[in-house]
């Protein structure tokens, strides 16, 4: 992936003050430990700093992205689409996988470490004594440098929830709600019901939206009707249909046939296709897209570390899924993509999770687990994780490891013709996989 030109950013009158950091990596660890809690929901504080450099009133388009799961997936078809019709895009996404980087693109091209900083370098100065979390500067840097760049549409993935996360403080042009499921219990609840009212917090009063999940909780559909919104809904205002290899799409007078699946062997990505045509089909006044776009973009799309697989005598399967409806859709997918021989799964998890809901979706059919460390403080230590496991799944084979470059080894050494190994949990437990693969071991 390309760089974006940072010419537009570099020709800043000059500072009178020098920033508090050089590089993108001291800004990064600065901000880890700022806020006294990595994770705060909460609009006020990140709207004060919004405000005070005049971030609330953007010169573009803001399409909202929530969900459960999938919302990385629709938030990149969506750019895609958009800009094969000749749109300039912003997009901006969370976690990252391999670089911070990735977070924020204009017109398909991560932005620069130097481009960054200078965004940083603003928000410290616009905050005064206002404490922000790591994701909250995040998301300014990304309205900042959209709206010097001047892009169209700024196409923004929520990162938990939705009426209270740093992204909806801006008001959505046009919103969308993935799948919804159990996550982040401790922030958005613990049932269906109470999530999706948090999901679709980032609808706003007659301003279009979308739902792609096919029974969405009545939350949802109940706040849109109290806020006046027309909530278009899948299998009652569009649908899709698979066809072998091929799916089909309509609405209304609108369809699209023989539409290439969006990702080989993982058919969850058509759901999430399905709900971004809605999006583009009720934009389409404003925003027409090309037949074109849309039908390269569904041969085209990839997206690294969902149901990634790396072809070998045993190959490997990268997914960062790390709740249960992922997990069921993993299990999903591997069951279309069989083996003869076993499964091993090589899994690190984070500490807010639901340990035990993953391990029982994928112990159906993983034959034997390699538990491991991640770097990071928010994740849950091994002894823990087998601890969970071993009570969900009974006595199937785990071993614990210190790092994953290990545990991959240990399996690496393990395996046999036929097997496969399952690399899932986290997005940081796919990343450590990924550099494993890449490095040749």
């Amino acid at each position: 992936m390309g760089i974006v030109n940072t010419t537009l950013l570099d020709n800043d009158v000059e500072q009178t003050r020098s920033p508090r950091f050089s590089t993108l990596q001291e800004w990064l660890s600065w901000q880890e430990g700022l806020h006294f809690t990595a994770i705060e929901l909460g609009l006020d504080r990140c709207r004060r700093v919004a405000e005070r450099m005049g971030l609330l009133d953007p010169g573009f388009v803001v399409l909202s992205i929530a969900g459960t799961n999938g919302k990385g997936s629709s938030v990149t078809m969506l750019d895609m689409i958009l800009r094969r019709s000749g749109y300039s895009t912003g997009k901006y996404t969370s976690p990252h996988l391999l670089r911070y980087n990735e977070r924020i693109c204009v017109d398909g091209c991560e932005v620069s470490d130097m481009m960054l900083c200078r965004a940083f370098d603003r928000i410290d100065q616009a905050r005064g004594e206002i404490s922000l979390t790591y994701f909250e500067f995040g998301t300014l840097a990304a309205l900042e440098i959209f709206q010097q760049i001047g892009v169209q549409i700024a196409i923004m993935e929520v990162g938990l929830g939705g009426r209270l996360d740093a992204v909806n403080i801006l008001d959505a042009d046009a919103a969308l709600v993935t799948s919804i499921d159990i996550d982040h219990e401790n922030w958005l609840g613990s049932d269906r019901d109470s999530i999706g009212r948090e999901k679709a917090g980032i609808f706003r009063t007659n301003k279009p939206a979308v739902c792609s999940d096919p029974e969405p909780p009545v939350s949802i559909t109940d706040y849109a009707k109290d806020i006046g919104v027309k909530l278009e809904l899948m299998n009652v205002d569009y649908s899709y249909e698979i066809n072998g290899e091929a799916w089909s799409w309509q609405s209304g007078s609108t369809k699209y046939h023989a539409l290439a699946k969006p990702s080989v062997n993982n058919d969850c990505q058509i759901q999430n296709a399905a709900g971004v045509l809605m999006l583009l089909e009720i934009m389409a006044d404003r925003f027409p897209v090309s037949y074109d776009a849309v039908t390269v973009t569904m041969s085209e799309f990839r997206l690294n570390g969902r149901f990634q697989v790396v072809p070998g005598e045993v190959p490997y399967v990268l997914d960062v899924a790390h709740n249960r409806q992922a997990a069921q859709l993993l299990v999903s997918n591997l069951r279309k993509l069989p083996v003869t021989g076993l499964t091993h799964c090589v899994v690190g998890m984070l500490k807010d999770k639901n340990h035990e809901s993953f391990f029982r979706e994928l112990s159906v059919i993983v034959d034997s687990w390699y538990v491991v460390d991640l770097e990071s403080e928010r994740a849950a230590r091994a002894a823990l994780l087998t601890e969970k496991l071993i009570k969900v799944a009974g006595p199937q084979e785990v071993k614990e490891f210190e790092d994953l470059g290990k545990a991959l080894a240990c399996a690496s050494r393990h395996v046999q013709a036929g097997d496969r190994i399952l690399i899932t949990g986290s997005f940081l437990t796919v990343r450590d996989g990924i550099l494993w693969l890449e490095s040749g071991h």
